[in-house]
């Protein structure tokens, strides 16, 4: 995306009201629940977490109202309380996923190290935390990351109809099969085709993010396909490994969304305005939601994403 568009969209990301974008996904169990604990002005800890921090709970730089109630540690402590009895059995996925994301953005704000996995059962201690912070200060950004992990709670699955030369053919899609949901690039026209890259974008920064356990390697004519929809030759990822390899293609198709939608001339609407800017740090982008997977996520994962 050129500068100027890129200026366009930081332009219009600034403008959007985040708070409303909150408010607006919220239940109303959730927003009575969060406008209790915060009248009620506790001071609950935290609880354990993977990531290293001085322990601080105090909010975010600039975070006022509806946010800084996400990152309060009361909340906290309600939303990941008992999931079978309480308040924590009625919130929504919405809300446990804002308060997830803004508690880990409060506690990156004062880590020494985040936890790297560098296989199934190994870790290091990795320092460069100062990315992670920069991404999730931004509060459309720390928006995006919630938006898009409850996303993954219902997803869509289906039959298209593509025409080839022996006539019409039956073609199935999943938003979580990378291959199928990228070959709808075949059968979409221009108008859509914005949204179904955005859709891959998001696909493989959500596997690697809350599933980093299970990469998707699809082998034979599947990755012929996923790579071509990638802009990749195979002989370009002759020695990556899976993570590498979807943190390029999430990277591009990010980019190519909001490129395709700037030509276009649709205007950015929502967590859209973000894309580009995710694109090119899609790297730390899919450390972030590590690190609230590790924090909160993991445990509770076959439950919020049945898919």
């Amino acid at each position: 995306m050129c500068a100027t568009r890129r200026r366009a969209a930081g332009e219009y990301a600034a403008r959007i009201d985040v708070e409303l974008l909150y408010r607006q996904q919220l239940s109303e169990v959730d927003r009575q629940l969060v406008e209790s604990v915060s009248s009620a002005g506790s001071t609950v800890s935290s609880a354990g977490s993977t990531v290293s921090s001085a322990g601080s709970t105090g909010s975010s730089p600039g975070s006022t109202g509806l946010v800084a109630a996400f990152e309060s540690p009361a909340l906290e402590a309600v939303v990941f309380g008992d999931e079978e009895s309480g308040p924590a059995a009625y919130v929504s996925p919405f809300l446990a996923f804002a308060v997830a994301v803004h508690r880990t953005a409060a506690a990156l704000e004062h880590a020494t190290f985040v936890d790297e996995r560098i296989g199934a059962r190994r870790r290091i201690p990795v320092f460069d935390v100062a990315a992670l912070r920069a991404i999730l200060r931004d509060p459309l950004r720390r928006y995006f990351f919630v938006e898009l992990l409850a996303s993954y709670t219902r997803v869509s699955s289906g039959v298209t109809w593509r025409r080839t030369p022996l006539g019409w053919r039956r073609q199935r899609f999943s938003e979580l099969d990378p291959v199928r949901l990228a070959s709808l690039l075949d059968v979409v026209g221009p108008s859509e085709r914005p949204g179904v890259y955005r859709r891959l974008g998001d696909l493989c920064l959500f596997l690697l993010g809350v599933f980093p356990d299970h990469p998707p390697l699809p082998g034979g004519a599947a990755a012929d396909r996923l790579l071509r929809h990638g802009g990749l030759q195979a002989g370009e990822i002759e020695d990556l490994d899976g993570m590498t390899l979807f943190e390029r293609l999430g990277s591009t198709w990010y980019r190519t969304a909001a490129r395709l939608a700037s030509a276009a001339g649709v205007p950015p609407t929502g967590t859209f305005a973000v894309v580009g800017d995710v694109a090119d740090h899609f790297h730390e982008a899919r450390r972030v939601l590590n690190a609230v997977t590790d924090r909160y996520l993991f445990p509770l994962r076959s439950r919020w994403f049945p898919g």
